[in-house]
């Protein structure tokens, strides 16, 4: 069955331009300047705010670098689009950038962004880390696990992606029980599905089949069991962190 977050809206704006990849399709490794100050991390503090003003996502902090992707105010979702910030930067005319996570393939995307285009940073002290070997997630909180549960993950032709993601939105209110109570959508996309309506990303959310729980059972979405994912939703706020090996 279909991930919500693997559907968009009809109608739905896509929310990023194309990125910039190698030959071989990965994401590029950029020199960043020196002076950055590291903004997130996800084993104690992470930043991210929402995206306040439709911006152009940058290889480096420069109006004269190629523009990598275009941030817009909400996701296909239409919930309110966030970034989460990984570093800053002041240039030598006094302006101040961003590198954010970006929602767009290939996965791993980075972008800078100036530092107006966001809102004002919110903290997290939570990261979620999925391991796909043992089909299960760990919540932590300032280092504390305070949540573990088992998963559902991607089939072995629709795999669930590695790589370091954030939470990027909370849905909940579906008219259909196959995707539970609460979905959360990720920066994640998809490495196969690449012709599905938006794009292939990748949600975390419940399930109308908890008996198949754990397992490799999805698209590429993460599924969790009703009560699960409920527990979840209580403990982990959006901007969350997200590492899926």
């Amino acid at each position: 069955m279909a991930c919500p977050l693997l559907l968009v809206i009809l109608g739905a704006t896509s929310v990023l331009s194309p990125a910039v990849a190698d030959a071989r399709g990965k994401h590029r490794t950029l020199a960043y300047p020196e002076g950055t100050t590291v903004l997130t991390r996800p084993a104690k503090l992470s930043r991210w705010a929402f995206v306040e003003h439709r911006a152009f996502a940058r290889e480096r902090p420069s109006y004269r670098s190629k523009a990598v992707a275009r941030l817009r105010l909400q996701t296909s979702e239409y919930t309110d689009e966030i970034a989460l910030v990984l570093e800053e930067w002041r240039d030598p005319k006094g302006r101040l950038w961003a590198r954010v996570r970006l929602p767009i393939r290939p996965n791993g995307s980075t972008g800078w962004v100036r530092r107006g285009a966001l809102g004002n940073y919110r903290r997290v002290r939570t990261w979620l880390k999925i391991s796909r070997r043992h089909t299960e997630a760990v919540l932590r909180r300032g280092g504390k696990v305070v949540f573990r549960t088992r998963l559902g993950i991607g089939r072995s032709y629709w795999p669930t992606p590695r790589g370091q993601f954030y939470i990027r939105s909370r849905v909940a209110g579906f008219n259909s029980p196959v995707y539970g109570p609460i979905a959360f959508g990720t920066n994640a996309r998809s490495p196969v599905l690449t012709d599905w309506p938006g794009g292939g990303m990748i949600g975390i959310h419940g399930t109308n089949e908890p008996s198949l729980i754990p397992g490799r059972i999805s698209h590429g979405c993460i599924r969790m069991r009703n009560h699960r994912i409920r527990r979840l939703a209580r403990l982990m706020p959006v901007g969350t962190p997200l590492t899926i090996r």
